[in-house]
């Protein structure tokens, strides 16, 4: 029998607002504040999530078992199978020498630290954004820049705030067509809107990263090179996202900022070289090892087999990525499995919705598309070419599997955390909540997709989740709905950083596992900062001249 969600079983939306939000509060104050491992927070939170949802929100005990075991489902395929065969190519790199090779010539093009960020966490990070998504970026660009000798605090905080402004269309354009799926709105007019809020940010993250490592004055000693970085970025993601579409603003703002910065680093370099690898005064935990000096040059041969592995990911993920082949994929490997009693057994209501709607529960077992196959099949290709035999992958691959077991664990239950808020109605409640703030709902609506992102640690979801209220609040409220539906994307890409999934990666990918809540504390400011300075965008362009011209209306 379906289930109706109730989003104010009180009564009261204020106490049933708080009581939404007791789980997101478990889960930040066992990180943050207790410091507990990140596994046992989450399942902190998710046990609080199920309490709410089932005695006092009124959901069935059996719907809710089964909507958290359909995150946990989620979160092991496809995000842990990302996370899990990442690490596995980085370990092969480790392994045979080449990932010291890579560090040395990264060093190369420039010894300053605060080049190598904007580099290797911004440029190219955005591009495994791009064409992959969901936590690849800020496992590769961590893993790099451990191996260059930041610290690991560093490593993992600055990859973070590096992976936002791109985020909105990351997976070749994935969050932006499922807010386009989800609102009715067309694609093109969200992915123009969209591209007219975050080409701004794409220019102020540089300076903010640089900002966040060095200082200011660390941050305006280079100011020329991020300024390249920034723009270089920030012209074709406009320029693509509008005249184009969603599909691949970053793979090509990515390549470009990259082309612009490396060639520009041949005829300027900064008068002071940066060499410290810590964040001053922030820094904790075990001290990076400290890479090759950059006056050891590897020879051209040694160079093309150190990138070899990372240019066969490369085009195994951006193959991945294309949906001609990911469609030809699917109809390989794409069992669906229905999870029967809550798929088709949620409806959703008004207000959340314009009318009545039952949710599915689907699991798409597309083992063969997902771009963590993708990814595992780039490093096995990779591992031969280096010299591996099959039982020398296997066996590294085996000691991979130790290694993020206790990520991989805390993933799916930030996961099942995730679904069951969705599943329960909690997150619509503080959603409701949000829309109560009338005039100033383009900043709190923006705020809204921020706070989406940061419980299910995707943009995707976070467009799923809250794009059809915020069409509907947008409505009610007389502003644009493409604007606040883009808003939503766009603000959340800032929550990106403070999400449990993309903080265990980052923790993973540095080694430096059970340490996620100095990350946390780290990125929080950063993360709430971002999210309110794209609040304040949204609200000009919702009210201000001349900003409102930049707006689509639908």
């Amino acid at each position: 029998m379906a289930w109706n969600q109730v989003y104010d079983p009180f009564g009261s939306l204020a106490l049933s607002t708080v009581l939404a939000a007791i789980p997101i509060a478990v889960l930040l104050l066992g990180l943050g504040v207790l410091r507990m491992r990140a596994h046992m927070a989450a399942l902190a939170g998710l046990v609080a999530a199920f309490v709410i949802a089932v005695f006092l929100f009124g959901m069935p005990i059996d719907k809710a078992g089964l909507a958290a075991g359909y995150g946990a489902a989620y979160g092991l395929m496809p995000i842990g199978w990302i996370v899990l065969n990442i690490i596995f190519l980085h370990q092969l790199t480790e392994a045979n020498g080449s990932f010291q090779t890579l560090q040395t010539s990264l060093a190369n093009i420039t010894g300053d630290r605060r080049l190598q960020l904007l580099l290797i966490a911004f440029s190219f990070g955005a591009f495994f954004e791009g064409a992959a998504g969901f936590g690849t970026p800020v496992a590769v660009t961590a893993a790099i820049l451990i191996g260059l000798g930041f610290s690991p605090l560093a490593a993992s905080g600055l990859s973070l705030i590096a992976n936002t402004a791109p985020v909105a269309y990351g997976a070749l354009g994935t969050p932006v067509m499922a807010l386009a799926a989800v609102t009715g709105l067309d694609l093109l007019d969200l992915s123009a809107m969209i591209g007219r809020q975050l080409p701004f940010f794409s220019l102020l993250v540089p300076f903010w990263l640089i900002w966040a490592f060095a200082g200011f004055r660390g941050m305006i000693q280079i100011w020329p090179a991020i300024l390249v970085c920034g723009v270089s970025f920030a012209i074709p993601q406009f320029l693509v996202s509008n005249y184009h579409g969603p599909w691949l603003v970053d793979v090509v703002a990515a390549i470009v900022s990259m082309v612009c910065l490396v060639g520009f680093l041949r005829v300027w370099q900064p008068a002071e070289i940066w060499t410290s690898t810590a964040l001053p005064g922030r820094d904790s935990g075990p001290a990076a090892a400290a890479p090759a000096p950059a006056a050891m040059a590897p020879d051209r041969g040694a160079l093309v087999r150190a990138w070899m592995p990372w240019t066969i990911l490369t085009v195994f993920v951006f193959l991945w990525g294309i949906p001609a082949i990911k469609t030809a994929l699917d109809s390989l490997s794409s069992p669906k499995i229905p999870f029967v009693g809550l798929d088709q057994q949620i409806v959703k209501v008004p207000p959340v919705v314009p009318e009545p709607h039952v949710e599915a529960a689907v699991f798409s077992l597309n083992w063969l598309s997902m771009t963590g196959s993708g990814i595992l099949f780039a490093a096995i290709v990779a591992g031969l070419a280096m010299g591996f035999g099959p039982l020398a992958l296997l066996r590294i691959y085996g000691r991979t599997i130790h290694r993020v077991r206790y990520s991989l664990l805390t993933i799916m239950i930030m996961l099942a955390l995730g679904y069951l808020t969705r599943y329960s109605g909690l997150d619509a409640t503080l959603g409701l909540a949000f829309a109560m703030t009338g005039p100033f709902y383009p900043l709190f609506g923006t705020l809204l997709g921020w706070l989406g992102v940061a419980m299910t640690g995707s943009d995707t979801a976070s467009n799923v989740l809250f794009g059809g209220l915020q069409r509907v609040t947008a409505e009610q409220i007389g502003v644009s709905p493409v604007l606040m539906a883009s808003a939503n994307s766009s603000g959340g890409v800032m929550g990106k950083m403070i999400d449990a999934q993309s903080i265990v990666v980052a923790s993973t990918a540095t080694g430096w596992q059970n340490s996620e809540g100095i990350i946390l504390r780290y990125v929080f400011f950063h993360s709430i900062a971002l999210a309110v300075l794209v609040g304040i965008l949204v609200t000009l362009q919702a009210y201000v001249a001349p900003f409102t011209r930049l707006v689509i209306h639908h």
